[in-house]
């Protein structure tokens, strides 16, 4: 049993295996902004402020030590790119990564968001699980909350996303870091992620979280096979039917080099020809926001697939 997502839907109890088709909802509301989905798909840059992430973990990085002003640069950086969002990750999660403590996550993130946010009106995400640090970097002018345990880690992350109304991002992974990647097992990927991703939507509304703040992500790569993200690629109406504006991430991930054939281990930024390929198929489909890391290009390939839609402007007569 679960409940819909949308305005009074959201009270409407549905049961049974099929999911009930929701119209998409036209923004992304956000703790003191909005982002407009009806223009076509918007972008998430990555910015990572981790000495070991899987594609370019370290790259911020001076003598061993975070360099603040490259973070802010770089940030900036992708938002004169095309960036809608930016998104801040403290913590490596690649499979095989080991978790950091708070404090460390604090000191990496606070003076970047804080730093980022006095420079730009773009709106900064922080890829945090803990509610603790979830705190510090609203209060310092974060926007998003993206969680990759979909608010279960942390029984304090509910309550804070309520009382701050900061927009939140939900995703799916099985596992953790350290396991996601042994033997992955589902009987039905597609179902069972989407279900998941309805009980946490559904504990977020309940709590009086309101659906329009809420973007769900599959967790492509986070306890899923190249035969499970395949899936979840090519049925994204099932997890577009839970009413929610979808968000994937497939950037750099080692999954593309099974779709391409072309093996590039140690070079991840190689397999920008495959995600482009992906990120138009998922935006013909319907999927409006995408967390990458080559900003320039993926807005270019989506401004020219746009633009070969029957209902742009330029083709009317």
């Amino acid at each position: 049993m679960f409940f819909a997502s949308q305005g009074d839907a959201a009270n409407v109890i549905i049961t049974g295996n099929k999911l009930p088709l929701l119209p998409p909802m036209t923004h992304w509301q956000l703790r003191t902004q909005h982002i407009d989905l009806t223009r076509g798909p918007v972008l998430m840059g990555i910015v990572n402020l981790t000495p070991d992430s899987f594609s370019d973990g370290g790259r911020l990085y001076r003598g061993g030590r975070l360099d603040v002003s490259a973070a802010v640069d770089y940030a900036l950086q992708l938002a004169d790119e095309g960036a809608t969002i930016l998104d801040l990750g403290a913590e490596s999660t690649r499979p095989g990564s080991l978790p950091i403590d708070k404090t460390e996550e604090l000191r990496r993130l606070v003076p970047v968001v804080a730093a980022i946010c006095e420079k730009t009106k773009v709106p900064v995400s922080v890829d945090t699980y803990r509610a603790a640090v979830a705190r510090e970097c609203l209060a310092a002018g974060a926007e998003i909350i993206n969680d990759i345990t979909a608010a279960t880690f942390d029984e304090e992350m509910l309550p804070l996303l309520c009382e701050t109304g900061a927009g939140v991002c939900l995703m799916h992974k099985k596992g953790t870091p350290q396991t996601m990647q042994v033997d992955p097992h589902y009987d039905d990927v597609v179902a069972e992620v989407a279900a998941y991703l309805a009980e946490r939507r559904n504990a977020l509304v309940t709590v009086g979280i309101l659906p329009e703040r809420i973007v769900l992500d599959p967790g492509i790569g986070f306890g899923k096979t190249a035969a499970h993200n395949l899936r979840l690629l090519r049925e994204t109406d099932t997890l577009l039917a839970l009413g929610q504006p979808l968000l994937y991430g497939i950037s750099r991930k080692r999954f593309l080099d099974t779709l391409t054939g072309v093996e590039h281990p140690q070079c991840p930024e190689h397999r920008l020809p495959g995600a482009l390929a992906v990120t138009l198929f998922l935006a013909s489909r319907g999927v409006r926001i995408f967390r990458v890391h080559d900003v320039t290009a993926t807005q270019q390939a989506l401004d020219a697939f746009c633009q070969c839609q029957p209902t742009h402007p330029l083709l009317k007569d």
